[in-house]
């Protein structure tokens, strides 16, 4: 049976106790909490209860996102990942998320290699410290400095990282890096969302394009989840779609529901 996820930004509009709810409704494994949200982190309450609160539904916390540009690393950086893995931490929480910088700077080649081994070598140990995972996400778009999961391998692997970092795979951001390596055995979870829209080129899909998974996807959901569970992955799919039409669904539960139902078809 497929473990299905929720990430909140899915269900913007929700509170955390409406993003539990639902989850649990649908049978998920767990949630995935953002602090990019108009509303704060838990809706205010104290990370410790609000892991309790996830935990009494039977879910997992699954990642605190984010820290964002995290591979452009300073003491100001440093200082944000950490309060992040705090909250964690005290969460019960079982990684952070950690996104590249997305601004077309960095971009040399052998700079931004270097710079995310910076970043790295410096998180690995505070992520031990808080017995974390740092869920490193490859972005697609041209302009980011980590568009790449081969370099991200790499950087994990040159810094003895493996295990202490996972991969994101992300449908949306894979596609728009024309593919590659899956590499199913650094990857600690897998983010989906589908793109509707035939006429949008490839290199012009933004987060705005990105809807829930159905029959008319032109990502390949179905075929890349296929791949990496046939490699291997066994972990979380967690749905991430950033369109303000599924923010604005008014039964997101029976939309996620016919979703998980056509995901869970094609990939049997």
């Amino acid at each position: 049976m497929t473990a299905f996820a929720l990430n909140h930004m899915t269900v913007a509009r929700l509170g955390y106790s409406a993003l539990l709810d639902l989850a649990a409704d649908l049978g998920m494994v767990g949630v995935e909490v953002r602090n990019d949200l108009p509303q704060p982190l838990f809706d205010g309450m104290t990370p410790e209860a609000a892991g309790a609160m996830a935990q009494a539904k039977g879910l997992r916390l699954l990642a605190v996102a984010e820290v964002k540009r995290f591979n452009d690393w300073s003491e100001t950086k440093a200082a944000e990942a950490l309060a992040l893995m705090r909250i964690a931490k005290a969460a019960g929480a079982e990684a952070v998320s950690l996104i590249p910088r997305n601004d077309n700077l960095g971009m040399g080649n052998g700079e931004r290699q270097a710079a995310l081994r910076v970043a790295l070598k410096a998180l690995k140990p505070m992520l031990e410290d808080h017995g974390l995972v740092g869920m490193v996400e490859p972005l697609g778009f041209e302009i980011c400095a980590l568009r790449y999961k081969s370099e991200a391998v790499e950087a994990i692997e040159a810094i003895g990282g493996t295990g202490r970092f996972k991969l994101v795979h992300d449908t949306f951001h894979h596609t728009l890096a024309h593919g590659g390596p899956l590499f199913p055995a650094h990857t600690g979870i897998i983010h989906i969302s589908g793109v509707v829209d035939q006429a949008v080129p490839l290199g012009q899909m933004t987060d705005a394009h990105r809807v829930l998974v159905d029959r008319d996807d032109v990502l390949g959901n179905a075929g890349q989840i296929r791949a990496l569970q046939a490699a291997g992955y066994t972990g979380p799919i967690s749905f991430e779609a950033f369109a303000t039409s599924v923010h604005a669904l008014s039964d997101p539960g029976a939309a996620l529901r016919a979703s998980m139902d056509h995901l869970s078809m094609e990939t049997a």
